[in-house]
């Protein structure tokens, strides 16, 4: 099922139609989207930016310019749909930037935004701080939290196949610091290449809002500051939708941020398919 690309690991499904290639957010991998690629009339591509997954290790973390070069070598020129995910979101618009003969079609996944806190209440900044420790001052995880976070991603990937199940979560409990490594320099560096990177291609795009938000804010925040936020990042998500001659934006009542596409899997692979169609 999987082969590696210069080190980057990929899986491929599905023949004829157009391309697409799926960008995992932080701490996620390509196969965690295994359970889109069934929407038929499509290639689709799953990959381990590197230094995460199967991929080979690398310093982490990385520019925007540069996880686009490493997509660019492996997908191949295209053109490619890309389905974005969470910083994934904001990997797939830096590559639109820097490859618009390569770019057919975005759907984009509860998307970051370089624009964020200037929507947002102050606290919500300290929010996002404290929910970002520095990994390397982390302590290994503890026999009982091995236990636990395996049961978790087994519960998160249950339809996934069993071989390919047990896989992926001894992947994510061995590599539970990945997510927090990449995600590093999202605020200091990979906001501001998008910001200052130019124009995204004005081809059809789809917006998908996790109507939850993120369950972890809970335990940082009071309810009126996340009703507060996720207000914002809607706003935003309107805006990015809004830049495109073709732009959608959906809001899927009770999705959360990590695993909408997994806990709402019909809705998203519905908004693949439209936008699979508007291209046609």
């Amino acid at each position: 099922m999987r082969t590696m690309v210069g080190g980057v690991a990929t899986s491929r499904f599905g023949e004829g139609g157009p391309s697409v290639v799926y960008l995992p957010g932080a701490g996620l991998v390509g196969l965690d989207f295994l359970n889109l690629t069934a929407e038929p009339g499509a290639r689709h591509l799953l990959y381990d930016r590197g230094g995460t997954g199967w991929s080979d290790p690398i310093l982490l973390p990385r520019s925007a310019a540069e996880v686009a070069r490493e997509l660019r070598a492996v997908a191949g020129p295209g053109p490619h749909v890309l389905v974005g995910h969470s910083m994934g979101a904001v990997y797939a618009r830096r590559f639109a930037q820097l490859f618009p003969e390569a770019t057919t079609g975005l759907l984009l996944l509860d998307p970051g935004h370089e624009d964020l806190f200037a929507h947002l209440p102050p606290e919500a900044a300290e929010l996002n701080a404290a929910m970002k420790p520095d990994p390397a001052q982390l302590p290994d995880l503890t026999a009982s939290q091995r236990a636990a976070a395996r049961s978790g991603w087994g519960q998160v990937l249950a339809t996934w196949p069993s071989d390919l199940r047990d896989e992926l979560v001894d992947k994510h409990v061995d590599q539970w610091r990945t997510g927090l490594l990449e995600a590093a320099n999202l605020e200091s560096e990979v906001y501001d290449e998008l910001r200052h990177g130019g124009p995204v291609p004005d081809v059809p795009a789809t917006v998908l809002s996790a109507g939850a938000g993120n369950p972890a804010w809970a335990g940082f925040g009071s309810p009126e500051l996340i009703r507060q936020a996720l207000e914002g990042i809607r706003a935003l998500h309107t805006k990015i939708a809004a830049s495109f001659t073709d732009g959608e934006h959906r809001v899927i009542d009770g999705a959360t941020h990590n695993f909408m596409h997994i806990e709402h899997q019909d809705e998203v692979r519905a908004a693949l398919r439209d936008l699979l169609t508007r291209l046609r």
